[in-house]
């Protein structure tokens, strides 16, 4: 559970928002990280790509081999020969969605280690195998990654749909379950297994149902507040 009274769903994003930018990170505290491409370019143009940028996640997050299925053994084998991991119990993934151009992590910190230095390691890696791949000359991410701290139940419920619903309010489409690249399939049951600690989020739901009513009753909300996201992430 997330520490703090709970408050109006609206009222906690817009204070929210002007922490965007955290700069400081605490152990046992939960964070909304996201950042894209640079100039806006599609970062992530095909489902390789999507993988290979989940799977350096989960090494350097110390998850074990297979977490995300047997096709991905071998290849999370070979980056962990390469990626400076960190202990398995240091952060939690809550959920996560990979779009084209930018992405979604919803973490735990849970030690005294900061977040920074995870998404530091993460943008690094992942911008190698980018430049290596397509020849591409320069920074990938669009400078510093985007942080806000979440700091109620309310809040994290609320993020988890707007993180959950993105590739449907962006158009890209129509079920936002059908999305392969986000958590939201393992949470409503779609996809067996996961990587993600689901236990925090589904502790305050009555079912997986209950949660996907949820969170598809926030589609309409969800549309205006990611217009408001684009306009922090250029600035």
């Amino acid at each position: 559970m997330v520490r703090g009274a709970l408050g109006n769903s609206l009222a906690c994003y817009h204070s929210e928002m002007g922490n965007r930018d955290y700069k400081e990170f605490a152990a046992d505290e939960y964070y909304h990280i996201y950042n894209r491409g640079n100039d806006k370019m599609d970062i992530f143009r095909n489902t390789q790509d999507y993988l290979n940028f989940l799977e350096r996640l989960c090494v350097l997050l110390g998850m074990p081999r297979g977490a995300l299925g047997i096709g991905s053994e071998l290849r999370t084998a070979k980056l962990r020969l390469r990626l400076d991991s960190f202990d398995a119990e240091v952060f939690s993934l809550v959920c996560y969605c990979i779009m084209p151009n930018h992405f979604h992590l919803l973490i735990r910190q849970n030690d005294e280690i900061p977040i920074s230095k995870l998404i530091l390691r993460l943008a690094t890696s992942y911008s190698m195998y980018f430049n290596a791949k397509y020849g591409h000359i320069g920074h990938v991410f669009q400078d510093r990654f985007k942080a806000t701290h979440v700091n109620n139940d309310r809040y994290l419920r609320y993020l988890s749909a707007y993180i959950h619903l993105n590739p449907k309010v962006a158009g890209l489409t129509k079920v936002a379950s059908d999305w392969e690249h986000s958590s939201y399939p393992e949470y409503i049951g779609k996809r067996e297994g996961g990587v993600c600690e689901k236990d925090i989020l589904q502790e305050q739901f009555s079912s997986l149902r209950d949660y996907q009513q949820f969170v598809e009753s926030n589609v309409d909300d969800i549309k205006l507040r990611k217009k408001i996201a684009d306009i922090v992430l250029d600035e």
